[in-house]
């Protein structure tokens, strides 16, 4: 890269804020778009350069806000259109883009969209959704499975059909192949763009569009795996991804060029989430960049998994812009996933310092900063429907969303004066910002540290990437803009490794030539 290009989002630091758990303003035990507000000076005083809200919209709540009901409005559990808007002022008086999620494959069943097309088959929005006809003995249109459990269809008796739902039933599917679904969405995207959004994260996009023929989906080859869902059991050649796409994100992002420095970034998941992520931000006609689940469901950190994970990025001409996530609202916690709680200090500085590093736009999920852990939830405080239907072979996704910890010894740890929607870690007091704010050694600080040292370092944020070490305890790459080049190592195992390096500009377990378990460093390369 030749760094004339300096769109804001091009390296820039992203923090995911999901909105229940965050903070809670008004004492309903539920976080809210003014406990966001309120605590903007803390996200902004990390470093980073945008935050992204998951979705806050009108919602019936059966999938939190990822089932909407309204797209234009948002959910009074959250607060009102003029809350948002004095979260969007002071973000932008404080710096920060605002980015807000976009969920297009999918509504709730009591969107009013999908309430008129049920009616029956001669409405107006009759083909909104994806409908079928019974096989002959009455059973689904063909095999496709819910990611949630069971059959992705469920029979509806006024229309005397099938509905497809990739998710819950209560997430019809909606007919992205309609130009009039496809027209309703770019609508709604530039309602958020006169209101003076950022950009969006776009929610499993590729599950948009499917085979119109409906196929059967193949048999997914045994791979010794535990499978855990039906729709495990399957390769997803049909019921999502179809070749279309392209032409709609080509729509979206000519209405986003319309407007000044917008960002897109999608979520794409799946066996041919590499493919699909380079086809949809292929040029400069398609979205920005995105993200996939190289890190989110790995089950361990290793050089090979970054390895091969950012070579699949090189900076050449036509290949899109990468995100990277650790962490988020559907994965669990990093540190109790890759490391022993024994190492997670450790484990959780080194991890800060490499996602800091990587070549793309780095994305931190709420508590990272905090080196929050996973928190078991009993199964009968359990909210996450996946969690309940698959109980107990499905790593529950609620805990990761469990309270942000602000103050230690406090009820809920700051988070509400109301018993919380999820139970607090038992944990995370230790882990509270209070605590971490009066400790300059704390994890707050060394990820503060990070995030200046990639704001400070052009090579960190717009550089190339080239890796070149990658054995089995060590990952080591260089980053590159113009003269300058560092040297970016990380000891990925459990046991302490050599490595010398002179003019250190960062660095944690790192002494006397050698990088202690889960020890990492920034160096200038010498010329």
């Amino acid at each position: 890269m030749n760094g004339t290009d300096v769109s804001w989002w091009k390296g820039a630091a992203i923090y995911q804020i999901y909105p229940r758990s965050f903070a809670d303003s008004n004492g309903d035990g539920i976080g809210d778009l003014p406990g966001i507000t309120a605590h903007l000076d803390y996200v902004a005083a990390l470093g980073v350069d945008a935050i992204w809200i998951s979705p806050f919209f009108t919602s019936p709540m059966a999938d939190f806000g990822y089932d909407v009901a309204d797209y234009r409005d948002v959910d009074p559990i959250f607060g009102t259109l003029a809350d948002f808007d004095a979260l969007a002022a002071k973000a932008h008086a404080l710096g920060l883009k605002v980015l807000v999620d976009q969920v297009w494959a999918h509504t709730s069943d009591r969107h009013p969209w999908f309430e008129e097309s049920r009616r029956d088959r001669t409405n107006l929005r009759a083909d909104w959704y994806v409908w079928a006809n019974p096989k002959p003995d009455g059973s689904p249109p063909n095999n496709w499975q819910s990611v949630f459990g069971g059959p992705a269809w469920t029979w509806d008796g006024r229309r005397g059909q099938y509905y497809l739902h990739n998710f819950l039933k209560e997430q019809p599917q909606v007919n992205g192949h309609h130009p009039a679904v496809q027209q309703a969405f770019l609508d709604i995207a530039r309602f958020w763009l006169e209101r003076g959004v950022d950009g969006f994260r776009l929610d499993a996009l590729n599950f948009m569009m499917f085979d119109p023929a409906f196929t059967d989906n193949p048999p997914a080859p045994a791979d010794g795996k535990v499978r855990t869902r039906p729709f495990d059991f399957q390769l997803h050649k049909y019921n999502q991804s179809d070749l279309a796409i392209p032409a709609f994100i080509e729509r979206v992002r000519a209405l986003f060029d319309e407007y000044d420095a917008r960002f897109t970034v999608a979520e794409v998941g799946g066996a041919e989430s590499d493919r699909e992520m380079k086809l949809y931000t292929a040029g400069n006609t398609r979205l920005n960049s995105a993200y996939g689940f190289d890190f989110l469901y790995a089950d361990a950190l290793t050089p090979a998994v970054v390895r091969d994970a950012v070579e699949k990025w090189p900076d050449a001409p036509g290949i899109g812009w990468p995100s990277w996530a650790f962490e988020n609202h559907d994965a669990p916690r990093a540190v109790s996933r890759w490391t022993t709680p024994n190492h997670a200090a450790a484990f959780a500085r080194m991890k800060m310092l490499l996602l800091g590093c990587l070549r793309g736009s780095p994305i931190l999920y709420y508590g990272e900063e905090l080196g929050l852990t996973q928190v078991d939830v009993p199964f009968e405080a359990l909210q996450d429907p996946e969690a309940i239907a698959n109980w107990p072979l499905t790593l529950s996704r609620d805990g990761a969303r469990t309270p942000m910890p602000w103050k230690s010894g406090a009820p809920a740890v700051g988070f509400s004066t109301a018993t919380p929607w999820l139970p607090v870690g038992a944990d995370h007091d230790a882990l509270a910002v209070d605590r971490q704010e009066a400790d300059p050694a704390s994890m707050l600080h060394w990820t503060r540290a990070v995030l200046a040292l990639r704001r400070e370092h052009r090579a960190l944020r717009q550089g190339d990437l080239t890796v070149v070490t990658a054995d089995d305890a060590v990952l080591a790459f260089e980053r590159r803009l113009h003269n300058e080049v560092l040297t970016c190592a990380f000891n990925l195992s459990d046991a302490p490794v050599a490595w010398d390096a002179a003019d250190v500009l960062i660095q944690t377990g790192h002494a006397d030539g050698r990088l202690a378990p889960f020890g990492a460093l920034v160096a200038r390369k010498e010329s």
